[in-house]
């Protein structure tokens, strides 16, 4: 019996769907281009409200960090990081994430902790604009009376 077979098997299914990973050129151009970019310790993100139901993460890890071994453990990495904290970045972001070298030897828990509280603020940033916007969509302004004239 494959790994794959005993995972459905069980009920449980743990991955990284397309449909939360950023797949085209265009839409880590326009992440790095439109978006906000924020110097966490060890890697460098950049994140655009997208307005869409769910969120979309990328992954950009240079040559310059390393051979393919090095890089694909890395992103391994990072990957099972956001993968285990996207439900608390709740809908409508892209993210990109870019390691910096010091990202290839700091522990697991701490890179961990570094996705989760960026999703975390993230996730904040999003309430807030929504109640910067319901004041709008419920009719601008509050109404106000002329007091004599």
């Amino acid at each position: 019996m494959s790994r794959q077979t005993t995972l459905q098997a069980s009920g449980k299914r743990y991955g990284f769907p397309k449909s939360v990973r950023l797949l085209r050129t265009t839409d880590y151009r326009k992440v790095y281009s439109e978006g906000r970019r924020w110097n966490l310790d060890f890697l460098v993100a950049f994140a655009l409200a997208n307005g869409k139901p769910l969120s979309r993460v990328g992954l950009t890890v240079p040559r310059a960090l390393g051979e393919a071994v090095e890089r694909n453990r890395l992103k391994r990495r990072l990957r099972e990081a956001a993968r285990k904290h996207l439900n608390e970045l709740g809908p409508g972001w892209d993210i990109v994430f870019n390691p910096r070298p010091a990202a290839k030897t700091v522990e697991f828990a701490l890179l961990e902790e570094t996705v989760q509280k960026f999703f975390l603020s993230c996730a904040r940033q999003a309430v807030q604009r929504l109640a910067v916007q319901r004041p709008a969509a419920a009719g601008g302004l509050p109404n106000r009376t002329k007091t004599g004239s």
